[in-house]
């Protein structure tokens, strides 16, 4: 197992580029942002504004995806102050979503948008996530179609010329070997490691039709063929970060879990990501089982690259929060399938990935153990 010389993330995330020094993409990116012209990338950014503004032929310049998070609120706020664009914001609406989730999206209406809410008809996103469940252990998978592809449906069917997304992973986690790459163009968003799968093959799901998946996709070609941009706003922005969009948020009515939360609880020391659904925990703690690593890397690598915290109390802090979920998430989650907990652990422990090691009837993340061996040369 390669680990980043920089940060500790392991190569394990699919689509991760790492260079011949063996630093990852993410770590590269945060090195490159200060060679950046960034008052060139604000004009730019600005010409992209005129040229929404001058070409709409609706009541909107812009459409923006937003889940009531940090970074939507960022993104929706950035777009109607700083660039004076009139935004439509369009929310694909989770199942499981959370009292915060649900206050987030209010607050955001309540700072003057207009909000449309497209939510997939349940019965049918329910066996989607349970086949998720089974064939990805990725039972958030599915919801990521519809998360993303409500802002480009909507554009589309609204003519609307310009579709705002926030970060691209291909930047922020450095997964630029996926489709996405590392430049400003968000129409290709259905090349991501979530969406790179292609919606079609949920037909296989019993009594699954096309026309049941209209949320899932879009048209990619219908928006090229209309000149529509899609644009990720971490491109243009210097001050883009984890940290600084929460604490931007947090200033205009954006709430995370409360200052005595249990990071225990949900696998983070972090408590103003991902909080719209209870199905984020979960998924976190299985993508820890299926890859080595969770939302406490995750965010712990934000922090080492943003200079908040050091490698030792990422790896202190990653130790004691990664790949943890309390039950409660789990038997949500069980109970939405139709599963018994049994049967949840039978399918996970399947999946494990070659990092995890069974002694004395305990489950071991070697990834450590390679860590630890990799400090020493």
């Amino acid at each position: 197992m390669k680990i980043c010389k920089r940060c500790i993330q392991p190569d394990t995330r699919p689509g991760i580029y790492f260079n011949e020094d063996g630093v990852c993409g993410a770590c590269l990116w945060e090195e490159e942002k200060k060679n950046i012209d960034w008052d060139q990338r604000k004009k730019e950014l600005d010409d992209i504004s005129n040229w929404a503004k001058k070409q709409t032929t609706s009541n909107y310049d812009c459409v923006i995806g937003i889940s009531g998070g940090k970074d939507s609120t960022f993104q929706a706020l950035y777009a109607r102050d700083n660039l004076g664009l009139r935004c439509l914001l369009v929310n694909g609406e989770p199942d499981g979503r959370t009292e915060i989730g649900n206050r987030n999206i209010e607050n955001l209406k309540q700072l003057g948008f207009d909000v449309i809410s497209l939510r997939p008809n349940p019965k049918v996103l329910q066996k989607l996530v349970k086949r998720d469940f089974y064939k990805y252990l990725n039972p958030q998978k599915i919801t990521e179609y519809s998360l993303y592809s409500s802002a480009y449906i909507i554009a589309d069917q609204f003519n609307i010329p310009l579709i705002i997304q926030g970060e691209n992973a291909g930047l922020t986690l450095g997964v630029s070997k996926t489709g996405l790459g590392k430049g400003p163009d968000a129409l290709k968003i259905n090349e991501s490691n979530t969406l790179g799968t292609g919606w079609k093959e949920y037909l296989e799901v019993d009594g699954v039709e096309e026309r049941d998946l209209y949320f899932f996709h879009y048209d990619r070609a219908s928006l090229e063929q209309k000149g529509t941009k899609a644009i990720w706003l971490q491109y243009y922005l210097k001050e883009w970060s984890f940290f600084h969009n929460a604490e931007f948020s947090m200033k205009h009515g954006f709430s995370g879990y409360p200052e005595d939360f249990d990071p225990i609880d949900i696998g983070t020391f972090v408590r103003f990501a991902q909080i719209d659904s209870d199905l984020v925990p979960v998924n976190q703690m299985l993508k820890y089982i299926k890859f080595g690593f969770g939302h406490a890397m995750d965010h712990a690598c934000y922090a080492i690259r943003e200079g908040r915290i050091d490698r030792d109390k990422a790896i202190e802090l990653v130790k004691k929060y990664d790949g943890k979920c309390h039950d409660r998430y789990i038997e949500k989650l069980c109970v939405y399938m139709g599963i018994t907990k049994d049967e949840f652990w039978r399918v996970a422990n399947s999946f494990r990935g070659p990092m995890w090691q069974r002694i004395h009837g305990d489950w071991h993340n070697s990834y450590w153990d390679d860590f630890t061996k990799q400090l020493k040369l």
